[in-house]
Protein backbone atom coordinates (compact mmCIF):
# COMPACT_ATOMS: atom_id res chain seq x y z
CA UNK A 1 0.00 0.00 0.00
CA UNK A 2 1.05 3.73 -1.10
CA UNK A 3 0.68 6.47 1.01
CA UNK A 4 1.64 9.77 0.05
CA UNK A 5 4.99 8.39 -2.36
CA UNK A 6 5.77 5.65 0.47
CA UNK A 7 5.17 2.28 0.67
CA UNK A 8 3.21 1.72 4.51
CA UNK A 9 2.99 -2.35 4.89
CA UNK A 10 -0.23 -2.80 6.89
CA UNK A 11 0.76 -6.19 8.14
CA UNK A 12 2.30 -4.23 10.96
CA UNK A 13 -0.88 -3.26 12.23
CA UNK A 14 -1.24 -6.72 13.59
CA UNK A 15 2.34 -6.22 15.60
CA UNK A 16 1.18 -3.65 16.69
CA UNK A 17 -2.07 -4.92 18.00
CA UNK A 18 0.15 -7.71 19.70
CA UNK A 19 2.31 -5.91 21.31
CA UNK A 20 -0.40 -3.39 22.94
CA UNK A 21 -2.27 -6.42 23.98
CA UNK A 22 0.90 -7.56 25.80
CA UNK A 23 1.58 -4.68 27.50
CA UNK A 24 -2.03 -4.38 28.53
CA UNK A 25 -1.43 -7.55 30.48
CA UNK A 26 1.74 -6.91 31.60
CA UNK A 27 0.81 -3.75 33.35
CA UNK A 28 -2.52 -5.76 34.90
CA UNK A 29 -0.04 -8.55 36.67
CA UNK A 30 2.36 -5.68 37.64
CA UNK A 31 0.15 -3.83 39.63
CA UNK A 32 -1.87 -6.86 40.78
CA UNK A 33 1.37 -7.91 42.44
CA UNK A 34 2.13 -4.78 43.69
CA UNK A 35 -1.22 -4.40 45.36
CA UNK A 36 -1.35 -8.15 47.09
CA UNK A 37 2.22 -7.78 47.83
CA UNK A 38 1.31 -5.24 50.44
CA UNK A 39 -1.43 -7.58 51.34
CA UNK A 40 0.02 -9.89 54.28
CA UNK A 41 -2.16 -13.63 55.24
CA UNK A 42 -3.45 -13.69 58.65
CA UNK A 43 -1.36 -16.65 59.64
CA UNK A 44 2.10 -15.25 59.36
CA UNK A 45 3.00 -18.13 56.56
CA UNK A 46 6.06 -17.46 54.67
CA UNK A 47 5.62 -18.29 50.99
CA UNK A 48 8.51 -21.01 51.21
CA UNK A 49 6.37 -22.51 54.29
CA UNK A 50 3.12 -22.63 52.31
CA UNK A 51 4.96 -24.20 49.62
CA UNK A 52 6.44 -26.59 51.82
CA UNK A 53 2.67 -27.09 53.35
CA UNK A 54 1.54 -27.48 49.95
CA UNK A 55 3.81 -30.09 48.66
CA UNK A 56 3.20 -32.29 51.83
CA UNK A 57 -0.72 -32.45 51.48
CA UNK A 58 -0.04 -33.75 47.90
CA UNK A 59 2.06 -36.44 49.45
CA UNK A 60 5.30 -34.52 47.75
CA UNK A 61 8.15 -35.48 49.78
CA UNK A 62 10.91 -35.84 47.33
CA UNK A 63 10.83 -32.04 45.98
CA UNK A 64 13.34 -29.99 47.65
CA UNK A 65 12.46 -25.83 48.11
CA UNK A 66 15.49 -23.53 46.94
CA UNK A 67 15.67 -19.67 46.95
CA UNK A 68 17.27 -18.08 43.99
CA UNK A 69 18.15 -14.73 42.93
CA UNK A 70 15.88 -12.91 41.25
CA UNK A 71 12.77 -10.82 41.33
CA UNK A 72 9.53 -13.81 40.34
CA UNK A 73 12.30 -15.75 38.61
CA UNK A 74 10.26 -18.57 40.97
CA UNK A 75 9.75 -22.47 38.76
CA UNK A 76 9.95 -26.03 39.24
CA UNK A 77 12.40 -27.91 37.85
CA UNK A 78 10.75 -31.65 36.52
CA UNK A 79 14.26 -32.99 35.84
CA UNK A 80 15.72 -32.02 39.30
CA UNK A 81 12.52 -32.41 41.09
CA UNK A 82 13.70 -28.33 42.55
CA UNK A 83 11.10 -25.60 43.44
CA UNK A 84 13.02 -22.59 43.44
CA UNK A 85 11.78 -19.62 44.99
CA UNK A 86 12.91 -15.74 44.27
CA UNK A 87 14.49 -13.30 46.74
CA UNK A 88 11.07 -11.72 46.67
CA UNK A 89 8.69 -14.48 47.19
CA UNK A 90 10.35 -16.95 49.41
CA UNK A 91 10.52 -14.92 52.91
CA UNK A 92 7.78 -12.99 51.99
CA UNK A 93 4.36 -13.18 53.97
CA UNK A 94 2.16 -11.51 51.35
CA UNK A 95 -0.67 -13.09 49.39
CA UNK A 96 1.03 -12.30 45.98
CA UNK A 97 4.05 -14.41 47.18
CA UNK A 98 2.17 -17.03 48.81
CA UNK A 99 0.21 -17.40 45.02
CA UNK A 100 2.92 -17.38 42.77
CA UNK A 101 4.81 -20.05 45.31
CA UNK A 102 1.25 -21.89 45.21
CA UNK A 103 1.49 -21.56 41.69
CA UNK A 104 4.78 -23.53 40.98
CA UNK A 105 4.00 -26.16 43.34
CA UNK A 106 0.99 -26.94 41.36
CA UNK A 107 3.52 -27.69 38.59
CA UNK A 108 5.02 -30.50 41.07
CA UNK A 109 1.66 -31.96 41.58
CA UNK A 110 0.88 -32.25 37.92
CA UNK A 111 4.72 -34.14 37.31
CA UNK A 112 3.62 -36.32 40.66
CA UNK A 113 0.59 -36.89 39.07
CA UNK A 114 1.37 -37.17 35.11
CA UNK A 115 -0.49 -34.39 33.58
CA UNK A 116 -1.18 -35.01 30.36
CA UNK A 117 -0.61 -31.51 28.70
CA UNK A 118 2.54 -31.10 31.56
CA UNK A 119 4.54 -33.77 29.63
CA UNK A 120 3.35 -33.01 26.15
CA UNK A 121 4.97 -29.35 26.76
CA UNK A 122 7.78 -30.19 28.19
CA UNK A 123 8.55 -32.47 24.56
CA UNK A 124 7.84 -29.33 22.51
CA UNK A 125 10.26 -27.57 24.60
CA UNK A 126 13.21 -28.47 21.91
CA UNK A 127 10.84 -27.95 18.80
CA UNK A 128 9.76 -24.36 20.07
CA UNK A 129 13.36 -23.42 20.74
CA UNK A 130 14.54 -24.55 17.28
CA UNK A 131 11.33 -22.53 16.03
CA UNK A 132 12.54 -19.64 18.12
CA UNK A 133 15.70 -19.09 16.92
CA UNK A 134 15.00 -19.97 13.29
CA UNK A 135 12.20 -19.28 12.06
CA UNK A 136 12.75 -15.84 11.28
CA UNK A 137 16.22 -16.11 9.78
CA UNK A 138 14.58 -18.86 7.51
CA UNK A 139 11.95 -16.46 6.20
CA UNK A 140 14.00 -13.56 5.82
CA UNK A 141 16.45 -15.37 3.52
CA UNK A 142 13.70 -17.35 1.70
CA UNK A 143 12.15 -13.88 1.12
CA UNK A 144 15.58 -12.43 -0.10
CA UNK A 145 16.15 -14.79 -2.26
CA UNK A 146 12.45 -15.03 -4.01
CA UNK A 147 12.50 -18.48 -2.39
CA UNK A 148 8.62 -19.17 -0.97
CA UNK A 149 8.60 -22.65 -0.05
CA UNK A 150 12.49 -21.43 1.93
CA UNK A 151 10.28 -19.08 3.53
CA UNK A 152 7.33 -21.38 4.29
CA UNK A 153 10.02 -23.77 5.98
CA UNK A 154 10.36 -20.66 8.74
CA UNK A 155 6.77 -20.40 9.02
CA UNK A 156 6.40 -23.82 9.96
CA UNK A 157 9.33 -23.44 12.49
CA UNK A 158 7.46 -20.75 13.63
CA UNK A 159 4.35 -22.31 13.86
CA UNK A 160 6.06 -24.92 16.51
CA UNK A 161 6.39 -21.33 18.64
CA UNK A 162 2.47 -20.93 18.56
CA UNK A 163 1.57 -24.50 19.50
CA UNK A 164 4.25 -24.37 21.77
CA UNK A 165 2.67 -21.79 23.75
CA UNK A 166 -1.03 -23.24 23.05
CA UNK A 167 -0.24 -26.11 24.54
CA UNK A 168 0.93 -23.62 28.24
CA UNK A 169 -2.11 -22.42 28.55
CA UNK A 170 -3.93 -25.19 30.45
CA UNK A 171 -0.47 -26.18 32.09
CA UNK A 172 -0.24 -22.67 33.49
CA UNK A 173 -4.54 -22.54 34.27
CA UNK A 174 -4.27 -26.26 35.64
CA UNK A 175 -1.42 -25.43 37.87
CA UNK A 176 -3.17 -22.48 39.57
CA UNK A 177 -6.41 -24.57 39.88
CA UNK A 178 -4.46 -27.60 41.73
CA UNK A 179 -2.66 -25.17 44.21
CA UNK A 180 -6.02 -22.98 45.00
CA UNK A 181 -7.56 -25.41 46.02
CA UNK A 182 -4.95 -26.71 48.43
CA UNK A 183 -4.60 -23.60 49.66
CA UNK A 184 -8.30 -23.03 50.72
CA UNK A 185 -9.16 -26.72 51.58
CA UNK A 186 -6.40 -26.32 54.35
CA UNK A 187 -7.78 -22.95 55.62
CA UNK A 188 -4.36 -21.53 54.83
CA UNK A 189 -5.43 -18.03 53.28
CA UNK A 190 -8.82 -16.47 54.59
CA UNK A 191 -11.49 -15.86 52.25
CA UNK A 192 -10.16 -12.47 51.39
CA UNK A 193 -6.74 -13.66 51.21
CA UNK A 194 -7.77 -16.57 48.88
CA UNK A 195 -9.75 -13.72 46.29
CA UNK A 196 -6.35 -11.86 46.00
CA UNK A 197 -4.44 -14.78 45.26
CA UNK A 198 -6.89 -15.66 42.66
CA UNK A 199 -6.01 -12.49 41.38
CA UNK A 200 -2.89 -12.45 41.41
CA UNK A 201 -2.80 -15.95 39.86
CA UNK A 202 -5.80 -15.01 37.15
CA UNK A 203 -3.69 -11.70 35.81
CA UNK A 204 -0.49 -14.02 35.53
CA UNK A 205 -2.51 -16.90 33.71
CA UNK A 206 -3.43 -13.98 31.03
CA UNK A 207 -0.03 -12.97 30.32
CA UNK A 208 0.50 -16.36 28.59
CA UNK A 209 -3.10 -15.41 26.54
CA UNK A 210 -2.12 -12.11 25.30
CA UNK A 211 1.67 -13.86 24.31
CA UNK A 212 -0.19 -16.77 22.55
CA UNK A 213 -2.66 -14.22 21.00
CA UNK A 214 0.45 -11.72 20.26
CA UNK A 215 2.11 -14.72 18.37
CA UNK A 216 -0.90 -15.78 16.47
CA UNK A 217 -1.20 -12.31 14.59
CA UNK A 218 2.96 -12.90 14.13
CA UNK A 219 1.78 -15.78 12.41
CA UNK A 220 -0.89 -14.02 10.68
CA UNK A 221 1.33 -11.47 9.24
CA UNK A 222 4.30 -14.23 8.24
CA UNK A 223 1.78 -16.18 6.23
CA UNK A 224 0.54 -12.97 4.73
CA UNK A 225 4.11 -12.19 4.05
CA UNK A 226 5.32 -15.34 2.19
CA UNK A 227 2.45 -15.77 0.32
CA UNK A 228 1.74 -12.39 -1.44
CA UNK A 229 5.37 -12.38 -2.04
CA UNK A 230 6.54 -9.32 -0.22
CA UNK A 231 9.98 -7.78 -0.63
CA UNK A 232 12.51 -7.77 1.71
CA UNK A 233 12.09 -4.13 2.48
CA UNK A 234 8.93 -5.09 4.98
CA UNK A 235 11.45 -6.91 7.38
Amino acid sequence: MYLGGYYFDWTYVLVLIGAVISMIASANVKGTFRRYNTTFNSRGLTAEQAAQAILNEAGIYDVTIERIRGDLTDHYSPSEKVLRLSDSTYGSQSVAAIGVAAHECGHAIQHQVGYGPLKLRSLSVPIAKIGSWLSWPVIILGVALGHPQLASIGVVLFTGVVLFQLITLPVEFNASRRALYILDNDDMLSNDEMTGARKVLMAAAMTYVAALFSSILQLLRLLLIVRGGKSRRRF
